[in-house]
């Protein structure tokens, strides 16, 4: 597992990257916490660098929206979904565990 950040350094609406073998985004949907690659599958684009709105991150590129719950996109450009991760939290402190990457279809 990876250390991310304490619980209160990332307040709802935000989004933290994190280096690991693959970027990782790691955002705060009105206090629920979601971890997922952070590049965009369609071009390279930080997605942590992209627009908050509930459980979907637009892509700061070219507005390809993805659900941070299951990594799939809504629309075009992108077609790919984009992986997603469990985040834990123990004593503030928020983890992502990215060996148990769950890959989309």
């Amino acid at each position: 597992m990876i250390r991310v950040c304490t619980v209160i350094d990332l307040p709802p609406g935000e989004a933290v990257r994190i280096l690991a073998r693959v970027p990782i985004a790691v955002f705060n949907a009105d206090g629920e916490l979601y971890a997922i690659d952070d590049t965009c599958s369609h071009q390279d684009a930080s997605l942590a660098d992209g627009w908050l709105e509930g459980c979907w991150v637009e892509c700061p590129l070219h507005a390809s929206s993805f659900d941070l719950r299951t990594g799939l996109p809504n629309g075009l450009p992108a077609k790919r979904p984009v992986r997603t991760y469990p985040v834990v939290v123990v004593d503030d402190v928020v983890y992502v565990n990215t060996e148990a990457q769950q890959d989309v279809a």
